[in-house]
């Protein structure tokens, strides 16, 4: 086995003496609070957001339903989750289609002043909607509810679209760290 090296970010943001108040979605979206019986659901919004975008070769487990489920279920489970800065995004186009889970943010506070953003995705046919933008609002203002002061989250180097969304927000990157992951020789 070989070792590639990823670059992240760590970006954080102050919630002192801010309000966050997401926009109203798009037509036939809505959001699903945390529940424990929406455990696959969860799962699944993560797992299509994710087996595909650079976060799976840093993160093996989005590569698999059963990883994403795995990694629910412990983030759900980590003492410091906080259900009110988890959301499962809901598309329901009507007429009869089956509605898609696209879409899921889940947050845990770290110390009483510090929270942590976990795996903020949205499915890639519903990207460039501002569902990202509107997902990771409505967890700041669980952050904020709960009293946390302050939130991290961590993100791939190359992955520009998210750098923007967190910059945009008033996320600023606080330090770089370097994440190895096995990789298959290939003799």
């Amino acid at each position: 086995m070989d070792l590639a090296y990823y670059k992240r970010f760590r970006m954080e943001i102050p919630l002192a003496g801010r309000l966050w108040t997401p926009p109203p979605l798009p037509t036939s979206y809505f959001y699903l609070p945390w529940e424990e019986s929406l455990l696959d659901a969860f799962s699944q919004a993560k797992y299509l957001s994710f087996r595909d975008a650079i976060d799976a070769a840093v993160f093996p487990c989005f590569l698999e339903f059963e990883g994403c489920r795995r990694l629910m279920r412990d983030i759900s489970q980590r003492r410091g989750f906080l259900p009110e800065t988890t959301w499962l995004l809901v598309h329901a186009p009507g007429g009869g289609a089956k509605p898609e889970y696209c879409g899921t943010v889940q947050g845990i506070r770290e110390t009483p002043e510090l929270g942590a953003i976990q795996n903020l995705g949205v499915v890639p046919g519903h990207r460039g909607l501002g569902l990202g933008k509107n997902l990771l609002q409505r967890a700041l203002a669980g952050f904020g509810q709960s009293g946390v002061q302050r939130v991290h989250l961590e993100v791939t180097a190359e992955n520009h679209v998210a750098i923007r969304l967190y910059r945009q927000l008033g996320f600023t990157v606080v330090r770089s760290l370097y994440k190895a992951v096995e990789t298959e020789c290939s003799k």
